[in-house]
């Protein structure tokens, strides 16, 4: 069984969210602000966050920080409409995606076995395919689920770990941002850019030497991103 961990002050919301989770049966750990949430994921075994933005005490985005400093367990935002700023804030700071209030509960399903997937794949098991790749000084290994940059190790989210995988897998080639979103997140690519350029930044911030000058992960304007070694 795997745990979902529920972070709301709205008690109706929490209390909604682990009736549809549970009838889907996953287990869950409810908390009401930021702060119970990070001591729920310190001593719990938790495979996934639903966090809340705005809570008193601690606030999703500052919880969010904290959680990133010791675990990549992917975390999707509840967000309200208004919240267009939070929520990239939320990406910024390592949200793997997030869901608007109020919201559909097949999507929000959906949205957690997307995420649950590529998490748990880190550590699955892979078929006997090809199971490395490389590009310059970036080292894929999709066995063991290692990135290495000039020998570097390198630490990812499961979401940035696919769409880095995703270019090293096509060498050269371009994808836009909305066939991007639609193969990593496996979902409809409404708002595709903003996310997904927020994800590129993380991972250049992560393999480049200089993210403001790229050596392998580059746009090409008007069209999308390729993983490219610069000659």
């Amino acid at each position: 069984m795997y745990n979902i961990l529920i972070c709301d002050d709205e008690r109706d919301i929490v209390s909604a969210l682990k009736i549809y989770l549970e009838a889907e049966g996953y287990g869950t750990r409810c908390a009401y602000n930021g702060r119970e949430a990070l001591e729920i994921a310190n001593r719990e075994e938790i495979h996934l966050v639903l966090m809340d933005i705005m809570m008193p005490e601690m606030d999703g985005i500052t919880a969010m920080v904290k959680l990133r400093e010791q675990s990549n367990l992917p975390v999707i935002l509840l967000t309200a409409k208004g919240e267009d700023t939070d929520k990239v804030l939320g990406l910024n700071v390592g949200a793997d995606d997030y869901v608007t209030k109020p919201f559909n509960p097949v999507e929000l399903l959906a949205r957690v076995k997307s995420q649950l997937r590529r998490y748990l794949q880190l550590g699955g098991n892979v078929a006997a395919e090809q199971s490395t790749y490389q590009v310059g000084g970036i080292l894929l290994n999709d066995r063991t689920k290692e990135i290495t940059a000039d020998g570097e190790p390198v630490s990812l989210t499961p979401t940035e770990y696919e769409i880095l995988k995703l270019l090293m897998q096509h060498p050269g080639e371009v994808f836009s941002p909305k066939e991007i979103y639609a193969r990593v997140w496996k979902d409809t690519p409404y708002g595709a850019e903003s996310t997904v350029a927020v994800h590129i930044r993380h991972l250049r911030e992560k393999i480049e030497i200089n993210p403001a000058e790229p050596r392998y992960l580059k746009v090409v304007w008007a069209q999308g991103y390729k993983m490219e070694e610069s000659r």
